[in-house]
């Protein structure tokens, strides 16, 4: 049993990162300054609320609720859109934040750390599905950060000895089987909540951004993975830093690619409703398609995606915004 560190463990993956975590047997502390997180989310488990790039903060918390064994960091700020508006708060947020936990992770004798990352480090690649030694060439500053934390595990694990694993997932979707903890951005910014939200009325029509990309159906493509796949893959790569192994940057994703119609036609599908829609230009900064070769991360920890078929995502996902918004 581990005794671990969440950072924005009140957010989307962070809370079904903790599920997974005590259904293993490890004990948490989550850190989340609650600008986007809930705290409802975090359950039972002890909530400190703090900003990560504040140290004071951290040192008090790594001291007064530790030791800490390891670290699962997913506090970030993480919009694309947003992230080309306003890149240097990203940076702030992202970079600085990192370097302040990871300095203070290692000062506190923290052995093993676990970053939330993702496909957006590779850009366009020039190969799908996408293997991690594809060059690192962001086309946003969100991914640039990312690259950029990742750059700065890999230098402490040389300089101090602090084990990571950087998981590049690719789309995480839907809810806890269970109804436990669910997906409550606001606003909301992925596609199958908004899809879900706007065929409830809740919202206007869903935008399709981009309907000329170079893909199937002119529609962008990416690999969904299910929230409580990727959960358990977090679990795994703490676990296995902590016995010793080495790991780096791994992708974590299923290896097939849907296009925004194919999920549409799921959502319609699940829920027998049609989406309400417009289409829209292209965003800036997003690829054409991202789809992930996990076959590495998954060969080294037997991680297998078991939830990740698109009706599964679609049908938790439906379940959880009905509890959430009472529909």
């Amino acid at each position: 049993m581990a005794h671990l560190l969440v950072t924005g463990g009140a957010g989307y993956i962070g809370s079904h990162a903790l599920i997974a975590l005590r259904r293993a047997g490890h004990t948490a502390v989550v850190v989340d300054d609650l600008r986007t997180g809930h705290a409802f989310l975090v359950g039972d488990t002890p909530l400190e609320r703090c900003d990560i790039a504040d140290r004071v903060a951290l040192d008090r918390v790594l001291r007064g609720r530790g030791p800490f064994d390891g670290v699962l960091h997913f506090a970030a700020s993480l919009l694309v859109p947003e992230s080309m508006a306003k890149p240097l708060m990203y940076y702030r947020n992202n970079v600085g934040g990192s370097a302040t936990l990871i300095e203070a992770c290692i000062e506190h004798g923290v052995r093993a750390f676990v970053l939330s990352s993702t496909c957006a480090v590779y850009g366009v690649p020039a190969k799908v599905p996408i293997p991690e030694d594809s060059p690192l060439a962001p086309i946003n500053p969100y991914g640039a950060t990312k690259m950029m934390v990742e750059r700065m595990l890999a230098d402490a694990e040389r300089a101090h000895g602090l084990r990571y694993a950087a998981l590049r997932y690719f789309n995480a979707a839907g809810s806890d089987p269970q109804g436990r903890v669910g997906e409550c951005h606001d606003p909301e910014i992925h596609l199958i909540p908004v899809a879900l939200q706007a065929l409830a009325g809740l919202r206007g029509p869903l935008e399709v951004f981009g309907s000329d990309y170079p893909t199937r159906d002119g529609t962008c493509i990416r690999d969904y993975i299910h929230v409580t796949d990727l959960a358990d893959a977090h679990v795994r790569a703490i676990e296995a830093l902590l016995a010793g192994a080495s790991m780096g940057s791994r992708n974590l994703g299923t290896g097939k690619g849907a296009s925004v119609r194919e999920v549409l036609a799921a959502v319609q599908r699940v829920t027998g409703r049609p989406v309400p829609l417009r289409e829209s230009p292209r965003r800036p900064g997003d690829p054409p398609e991202l789809v992930a070769d996990a076959a590495r991360f998954q060969s080294e920890t037997g991680w297998t995606p078991h939830h990740s078929d698109l009706d599964t995502i679609v049908a938790t996902a439906w379940a959880w915004l009905r509890r959430w918004k009472e529909l």
